[in-house]
């Protein structure tokens, strides 16, 4: 395969352009794992070492509480990034795990690996700014959604935006994300076929 038609090196230069040198370099850092179904990524408690770019595959993040309720934080398919940003960023304990829903390929990067990507290569620097502000736009339109609409149309939403997803994650981490209960997804989900 040729470095341009790699999978990371195309999402990358959807947003920033970089040369043959600095593509070469990149895949260089990078490290290929793969996990089984159920598999952590990451697990609470322990220091999140790498920010993880998903070439196959679909995990989820979650938060357990005190009563050992899971609540689902964010899922990532192919061509999305999942990490525990401030574990990683500070390198403290994680708050949350990162499953493996299907059998997972992911391309992991750590943090020396992308401090030195940023000075060697300055575009990557403003790649990641791009991509934090997205991820910062997303999660606060999904706080005013929770704030502002119910169940069904948080559900709504959901599927109009990523209804691929939709047919990939078990419904009750579906439920879980949108906080509503697998019961109460169930009902919507019928009622809205009723519709169709």
């Amino acid at each position: 395969m040729e470095l341009h038609q790699h999978p990371i090196i195309q999402h990358i230069q959807k947003f920033v352009l970089l040369t043959g040198e600095e593509q070469q370099l990149l895949l260089s850092l990078f490290q290929e794992k793969q996990l089984l179904r159920r598999q952590y990524l990451l697990q609470a408690g322990d220091v999140c070492k790498y920010d993880s770019f998903v070439l196959e595959g679909c995990l989820r993040s979650f938060y357990v509480d005190d009563k050992g309720d899971e609540h689902t934080l964010h899922f990532a398919k192919e061509d999305w990034w999942i990490t525990d940003l401030e574990s990683f960023l500070h390198q403290t304990p994680a708050l949350v795990h990162i499953e493996a829903l299907t059998p997972v390929t992911v391309l992991q990067i750590d943090k020396p690996s992308l401090e030195h990507l940023y000075s060697a290569a300055p575009a990557m620097e403003r790649f990641f700014r791009i991509l934090h502000q997205h991820a910062y736009l997303a999660q606060n339109r999904r706080i005013l959604h929770n704030i502002s609409m119910n169940g069904e149309q948080r559900y709504l939403e959901l599927l109009n935006q990523y209804p691929d997803l939709l047919q990939r994650v078990p419904q009750k981490y579906i439920a879980s994300y949108l906080g509503i209960t697998p019961v109460f997804l169930s009902q919507i989900r019928a009622k809205l076929g009723h519709r169709h």
